[in-house]
């Protein structure tokens, strides 16, 4: 048994952290018929996802649970009426290092590019991710698309030593994590 005593590791440096503002969540909440809110509600959200990331999540706090990370995901991603794909990075001892949304589709698809998601893990220093997208449909059940992306994202990130610890899909208020079923 490891009876090893774990020390609160201090927050990375600036330069292996970026700091979250309202650009980061402009692509997927401000980009026409994206959400189905209004402009006001569109600028409190922006605001109240940039205070999370800002104050709690950078705190290095870890996703302890899987109904902790739906709650986060659900309120990223959950009122969005486009598919969008994106990723949690984590250090090796699944601590928060940052969230990205990289891809943003129509209403019944988008691109999925694994070299673009290999760029972000490598720029973010990420030991493991998440990923995590939008079905906009309302039908949270994982498609075969689904899964063969999560298969390939899985084995490439293998090769660099980055493990893949789960996939939500988020339709509105339903969540399915892909590793709850066994399919990472």
């Amino acid at each position: 048994m490891n009876t090893e005593v774990v020390q609160e590791t201090p927050v990375l440096p600036t330069r292996t952290r970026k700091r979250a503002t309202a650009r980061n969540y402009h692509c997927a909440l401000h980009e026409a018929g994206a959400s189905r809110l209004t402009d006001n509600e569109l600028e409190i959200v922006t605001k109240a996802l940039v205070i999370l990331e800002n104050k709690v999540l950078t705190q290095r706090k870890t996703f302890s649970s899987p109904s902790l990370f739906k709650a986060w995901a659900t309120l990223q991603y959950g009122f969005l009426e486009r598919e969008v794909f994106g990723l949690v990075f984590v250090d090796k001892r699944h601590r928060y290092i940052a969230h990205q949304q990289l891809f943003t589709g129509t209403l019944d698809g988008a691109s999925v590019h694994p070299r673009e998601i290999l760029r972000s893990v490598l720029e973010y220093n990420a030991a493991a991710v998440m990923m995590i997208h939008v079905h906009p449909s309302g039908i949270a059940e994982p498609s075969q698309a689904d899964e063969l992306i999560t298969q390939r994202v899985k084995e490439m990130l293998a090769l660099v030593d980055v493990r893949v610890l789960d996939h939500v899909i988020v339709a509105k208020t339903q969540i399915v994590s892909l590793a709850e079923r066994g399919l990472i």
